[in-house]
């Protein structure tokens, strides 16, 4: 290509910050797209040459004029990039079917318009020049080094002033927990986002730029306020430009500096509530996701500008592209932009974990989508947000390995990912996990508590610790005056009634009485042997051969007790058992007869060898041990009910284990984990189980 293109002639060149090594840079700006494309040295070069309309001739005069040695190519590059970007005139008949080639290529269909604009759409709401203009003389004392040491200070003292009373402050935080909480929370960002975007618009006008449009842009229908501040990449003051980009986080941190400080100071009511919300939102929101730099929002350009890299994520990506394919095919390829090694190498970590970011959050925007809407409606936009984010990238990638398979020579990179690859597929596929971890408790197969039947005083007990007694030995006598009482005036009236009984048929009124005089005696016999037998569970025997154990220390003779109060334990000399708690996923692979070691959670105690003896095919309804629930630092999900039930949150089945070796330890109940041995089963199938589980689970609620 000999004659060059005209260029538009409402394009606009002017200097930018120099690159990070130190190389003059240019940015040229196209107002009818409001874009701007940052040049460097050769390019500008050759663009300023253009009007010579010869690619030869700007050749030439490069050479002749500086000390750069270009090629053809690079202005062939060049007139590529203009094309692409429109930014040559279209004069020709050749032009115009150019565009219309290029228009046609950008054409979607209506699926993907609706797909494009559900994931990302910009709503513009306001052309604040006119509002800036007027309200720029009236905050000129925000940029004063007075008002931010001010406010640095204030920040300090309200931090400061909050640790103190930091228990009132989460306790406060705790009771906003509801949807009011929630509201007010919505309410609070609202307020401070409005004032993050005006703190970048009015940055930007104090350094002289436009600031065409303020609006909503609509993230996965999240709304997101932006301002258009494009027009600061042709403020040549690096240091202007960071300010720009910094203003808005700049303000909600003075905002919560001052909310902070108040909430310190305001009395209890409606005001103070509302700082508290400024404050505690304030400061999370802004230092959590603002000043990211694996997302396109303020933390990112600040960096990009810090570092003086423009498009500092694409260029990330494509050098860790790179990275990865020479690391799994060495292809042998020269980088795609040539760095310092510390500077590639910060480029390579910090795009690795931008990625391993976006991946843990598009996960989880794609949860939200899925709980947000009604069933078929959030499946359907998770699996997008899912294949568009996530699927896409890797795909795509995967896409340019397989169209430069013909370049893969069999070297100590191939050697290596084959074998990696080789090793991973083992993994996932073969059977490999036997072992099946869950909480659990093991106990003497015989073990009963002894308790108080009724409130009773202790006559008499020789109990120590670990004692052995025989099956049906007197452990101690209580006595219980009241039940005494009660038994003796049972046995006066069954005397009476049968006294009456004896005497009915030599006496006329009694004879009257009939049938229910002796249905009355038989009653009172009833309740005296009632009352016997009470009275004699107060003499406490062994129920079987055994220990004592879990002795309260306190009981001697003399002490009152309460109805229902335990005393001690009888642990039996049988063989322990123990109950594992298993969740659905785990349950398949376990079989009757299967061996279980038992671990303590007591580091003092032995690794116990039991049997499993029985499985229950019926899901818990509710959970007896406590320490096995979440809510009480166990591995089970789980939440208590009114009633205070603890309640699993997800299928859990009891498993039974007996047989245990290594027992003369367990002297009480004791909590640990079991690793049930069972049938292996490959990753792959554990996955594909639990995607089923939640597709049933979701199709049935």
């Amino acid at each position: 290509m000999d004659t060059l293109p005209p260029l538009r002639q409402e394009l606009n060149l002017a200097v930018s910050p120099t690159n990070a090594d130190g190389s003059p840079a240019w940015t040229l700006y196209d107002p009818a797209a409001h874009r701007f494309y940052q040049l460097g040295w050769p390019a500008f070069e050759i663009l300023s040459r253009w009007p010579l309309g010869n690619a030869a001739a700007i050749v030439a005069a490069v050479r002749r004029d500086t000390t750069l040695h270009i090629e053809l190519d690079e202005v062939l590059a060049i007139v590529q990039f203009l094309n692409a970007h429109q930014l040559t005139e279209a004069s020709a008949v050749s032009d115009t079917q150019r565009l219309l080639r290029m228009k046609a290529r950008q054409r979607v269909s209506p699926a993907m318009w609706a797909l494009q604009h559900y994931l990302f759409i910009r709503v513009p709401l306001l052309e604040p020049m006119p509002l800036l203009r007027r309200i720029s003389p009236l905050v000129q004392w925000l940029f004063r080094p007075m008002f931010w040491w001010i406010t640095l200070a204030s920040a300090a003292a309200g931090l400061y002033l909050a640790s103190r009373h930091w228990e009132q402050f989460l306790h406060t935080f705790q009771a906003y927990a509801g949807w009011e909480g929630l509201l007010g929370i919505a309410i609070a960002l609202s307020f401070a986002k409005v004032l993050h975007e005006f703190g970048h618009a009015m940055t930007a006008y104090r350094y002289g730029c436009h600031v065409p449009t303020m609006g909503v842009a609509l993230l996965v229908l999240w709304p997101v306020l932006y301002t258009d501040t494009n027009e600061a990449w042709k403020l040549r003051s690096r240091r202007d430009r960071l300010h720009i980009g910094a203003a808005g986080m700049l303000a909600e941190l003075a905002l919560a500096a001052y909310a902070t400080l108040l909430w310190n100071v305001l009395p209890d009511g409606p005001l103070r509530a509302g700082v508290f919300m400024l404050a505690t939102s304030t400061w999370v929101v802004t230092l959590a996701v603002n000043a990211s730099p694996f997302t396109r929002f303020d933390g990112y350009f600040l960096l990009s500008d810090w570092l003086r890299m423009p498009n500092l994520h694409d260029r990330a990506f494509a050098l860790t592209r790179w990275w990865v394919r020479e690391r799994l095919f060495g292809f042998g390829d020269a980088p795609v932009e040539a760095f310092a090694p510390s500077r590639r190498r910060f480029l390579i970590a910090f795009s690795l974990t931008a990625w391993l970011y976006r991946l843990v959050l598009f996960f989880s925007i794609a949860l939200l989508v899925f709980h947000f809407f009604f069933r078929a409606l959030g499946l359907f936009l998770m699996l997008v947000e899912i294949g568009w984010f996530i699927v896409r990238p890797v795909t795509r990638e995967m896409r340019v390995w397989w169209q430069r398979r013909s370049d893969l020579r069999w070297n100590r990179q191939c050697s290596r990912s084959a074998l990696a690859a080789v090793a991973a597929l083992l993994i996932v596929l073969l059977p490999i996990r036997h072992s099946i971890s869950s909480p659990a408790v093991l106990v003497r197969a015989k073990a009963q508590g002894v308790y108080a039947a009724h409130p009773a005083i202790i006559e008499a007990i020789a109990l120590h610790e670990g004692q052995s007694v025989a099956a049906g030995a007197i452990l101690a006598r209580l006595s219980s005056p009241e039940l005494e009482h009660q038994l003796r005036m049972a046995t006066v009236e069954e005397a009476s009634l049968r006294w009456q009984v004896e005497q009915q048929p030599f006496n006329d009124e009694l004879r009257e009485a009939g049938p229910a005089l002796r249905n009355q005696w038989k009653m009172a016999q009833e309740a005296v042997a009632g009352l016997r037998a009470q009275v004699e569970l107060l003499t406490l025997r062994a129920p079987f051969e055994g220990q004592i154990a879990d002795l309260n220390p306190d009981l001697r003779s003399g002490v009152w007790l309460r109805g229902g109060e335990r005393l001690f334990g009888v642990i039996g000399n049988a063989a322990v058992r123990g109950e594992a708690f298993v969740q659905e996923s785990g349950l398949s692979r376990i079989r009757e007869g299967a061996t279980a070691d038992f671990v303590a959670d007591l580091p003092e105690q032995d690794t116990h060898r039991c049997i499993v003896s029985g499985i229950d095919h019926i899901n818990l309804a509710t959970l007896d041990p406590p320490y096995a629930a979440s809510i009480y630092g166990g591995s089970i999900s789980s939440r208590k009910d009114p009633a205070g039930a603890i309640l699993p949150l997800a299928a859990t089945f009891r498993v039974r284990f007996e047989n245990c070796a290594s027992e003369n330890d367990i002297m009480q109940e004791t909590p640990g984990r079991v690793l049930l041995h069972g049938a292996g089963e490959s990753l792959a199938s554990q996955m594909a189980r639990w995607l089923m589980a939640i597709v049933r689970r979701e199709i049935t609620t």
